[in-house]
């Protein structure tokens, strides 16, 4: 099968009759959700810090009980080790709660709002950018992949 690599996929294509200001105002909700992601990867990077710092914490109680500081080790320990971050929760808990509430809303309200003005293209306004850009017929600047023989 030939494809066209010059033309953009028909996914990456402007649908008949939506104009520039939807194509602008839905990828600047596209753009506000990758912020949210980028968000959410700092929270999962947040999460991981925590438990490394708790598990660091608890090798230093080791520490100081071998070295003769039982006293010092049992301060953190009953009041550190293990502690919540947050009222009643570990990270685990908040990063729970933010995937099953804010990102999942915001991931489920981008969707329909591209579902409804673009037909469920993703990056229309970005695939748009790339025809503007791009140097037709160079190599290396094809509009997409060739396809999988």
């Amino acid at each position: 099968m030939s494809v066209d690599r010059e033309q953009p996929a028909p996914e990456h294509r402007r649908p008949d009759g939506v104009t520039d200001a939807t194509v602008e105002a839905v990828g600047k909700l596209s753009e506000a959700l990758e912020t949210v992601e980028q968000a959410r990867g700092h929270l999962y990077a947040f999460h991981q810090l925590l438990g490394r710092a708790d598990r660091q914490l608890g090798d230093a109680v080791e520490q100081l009980i071998a070295s003769g500081h039982p006293a010092c080790a049992e301060r953190l320990q009953t009041s550190m080790l293990g502690r919540n971050v947050l009222e009643g929760r570990w990270t685990f808990q908040i990063v729970e709660e933010f995937d099953d509430g804010y990102w999942s809303e915001f991931r489920d309200h981008e969707k329909a709002v591209r579902d409804v003005l673009l037909g469920g293209r993703r990056h229309l306004h970005e695939a748009e950018m790339k025809e503007a850009r791009r140097t037709h017929g160079r190599p290396g600047h094809e509009a997409r992949p060739a396809p999988d023989e």
